[in-house]
């Protein structure tokens, strides 16, 4: 990349002279989700695809939803993914084909493994907490772990760490020598920074991982970048620690890094494949009621399946090189 090698900054491709080598800005771009929700996408995005085996990220809010439905997504399926859902206010109500059904609320994780196929709602309840503010992200699954079978899990506790004034939860994967729960397919960690002081706080990375910062709410400078509210930076490969300090001495930042993903992925509604030809079959089965089950319980109707685009959907690679 040639930021990294003038020691600059691209900014949505834009470069801006005078930060640390490898840091990309992602300011992200409104998407509606379901009827009721928008979202901020964060990944992919045209300068970064991945980081690490996370392959997509969704921040929503923080939003009001007193007297409001809150999120409304229905039964809709996965392949080749894993879903990690996240909040910080709120509470979503999880249903899957396995027969999962699962309140998720602050502080807890709700894990899905999509392997070959599954199905799954969330829904805010009727009686739901006023503001919801989270994350929904999705993680790549390698080609060892993409075709076995679904499963959900749900972690009520996670272990923590400090790190000076922050306090650090570890979602997934390993931080610091502390290792979530969760079963993840990758080399791997996604983490929730709580930065209350304004003294630097001193990040812990692992050379071999590449990194991104996400900013959940306040503003803070990353190495000496800013980094605002709704935002991602992207970190890179190579570094041994990160400095984060929070500019009015309170930010909410979500780490997420791993081993870089070597893969060529497809990604088209929400399947993720190898092929054209896969995301046709996993389109085609869904229309016609096979392989992903049902989501029982869920009053509303199974989202139909987009038309395939005209055009063939082309593998890329993490850096979004066309291959094949």
């Amino acid at each position: 990349m040639s930021a990294a090698a003038s020691g600059s900054i691209r900014y949505d491709g834009t470069t801006v002279a005078g930060a640390q080598p490898e840091s990309v800005l992602l300011p992200g771009h409104d998407v509606p989700l379901g009827r009721y929700t928008t979202v901020r996408r964060l990944l992919p995005q045209r300068p970064r695809r991945m980081v690490g085996a996370w392959c997509f990220v969704d921040h929503f809010g923080p939003d009001d939803v007193a007297g409001r439905p809150g999120m409304q997504i229905p039964p809709h399926p996965h392949t080749g993914l894993q879903t990690v859902t996240w909040l910080v206010d709120g509470e979503i109500l999880h249903r899957d084909s396995l027969g999962s059904m699962q309140s998720i609320v602050p502080g807890q994780l709700n894990l899905m493994t999509a392997g070959h196929g599954i199905a799954h709602s969330e829904q805010s309840p009727p009686a739901h907490p006023p503001v919801m503010h989270g994350l929904q992200l999705w993680v790549a699954l390698p080609e060892s772990a993409r075709h076995g079978e679904p499963r959900f899990e749900h972690h009520a506790a996670l272990p923590r760490v400090g790190a000076g004034d922050a306090g650090i939860t570890v979602v997934v994967g390993e931080y610091a020598g502390v290792r979530s729960p969760a079963r993840m397919a990758s080399p791997i960690v996604g983490a929730q920074i709580d930065i209350g002081s304004p003294a630097p706080v001193e990040l812990t990375l692992r050379d071999d991982f590449e990194y991104a910062l996400l900013a959940m709410s306040g503003t803070a400078r990353v190495d000496g970048v800013e980094l605002a509210q709704g935002g991602l930076l992207y970190l890179g490969e190579g570094r041994s620690a990160s400095t984060v300090t929070a500019a009015d001495g309170d930010a909410r930042l979500f780490l997420l890094g791993g081993e870089p993903f070597e893969e060529p992925l497809v990604m088209w509604w929400n399947f993720v494949a190898r092929s054209h030809e896969e995301l046709v079959a996993a389109r085609d089965d869904w229309a016609a009621g096979h392989r992903f089950g049902t989501v029982t319980g869920c009053v509303d109707a199974p989202l139909p399946a987009p038309e395939m685009p005209i055009t063939r959907i082309k593998a890329r690679d993490r850096h979004g090189r066309t291959v094949g």
